[in-house]
């Protein structure tokens, strides 16, 4: 991976993965790969991604109804918060490019919610996961989770994309990733 990202030379130190001991990006290598052919457009990469982002932000708004503890209601709140600012920036990037402008309700209508973040469904992440719902921590850790496994794909994706301006617009998603990422974890910080 790290040479096709253009480094020269890849050190293995200290018996890399084999003497990792903490968790691991879960899954088969292709997980959620079936999302994208390879020979999307950028306007298809950027449907799909919005896609992926509604489907985990519609899973958090259900995870807030069903919460019992007060905090965890409001964190499954910002969490969802979160999700639809990613999306409207998705869907800003869409019009940037598009022929034809269509508002986000008809955007929408033409997005079909398929899997979460990271290329599984609701229930595949709560069955893999078992994240105590009433516990801040937790909920924290399993937002992290499915935020690593969409850097993961998208990166996956990247290199199976033909089009440059497709592949550099996952690029850019993965590295937003990266940035809810790091949101997540001052949040963890903070508890």
């Amino acid at each position: 991976m790290l040479a096709g990202k253009g480094f020269k030379h890849v050190y293995n130190v200290s018996g890399g993965i084999k003497a990792w001991h903490a968790k691991t990006a879960i899954g088969p290598q292709d997980l959620g790969m079936t999302l994208f052919s390879g020979k999307e457009s950028p306007l298809d990469v950027l449907t799909v991604a919005y896609s992926l982002e509604q489907g985990l932000q519609e899973f958090y708004v259900t995870m807030e109804q069903e919460a019992k503890n007060a905090a965890v209601k409001d964190l499954f709140a910002k969490l969802s918060e979160i999700e639809v600012k990613h999306q409207m920036s998705i869907y800003t990037a869409y019009c940037d490019i598009s022929d034809t402008q269509l508002s986000k309700e008809a955007f929408e209508k033409t997005v079909e919610v398929k899997a979460l973040e990271g290329g599984l469904s609701t229930r595949e992440y709560l069955e893999l996961f078992n994240p105590d719902l009433t516990s801040e921590t937790d909920v924290i850790s399993l937002a992290m989770s499915i935020e690593a496994q969409a850097l993961d794909l998208y990166q996956r994706v990247s290199f199976k994309i033909e089009n440059q301006a497709s592949r550099e617009i996952i690029n850019k998603i993965a590295n937003e990733e990266k940035v809810h990422l790091a949101s997540l974890a001052k949040l963890m910080d903070s508890l």
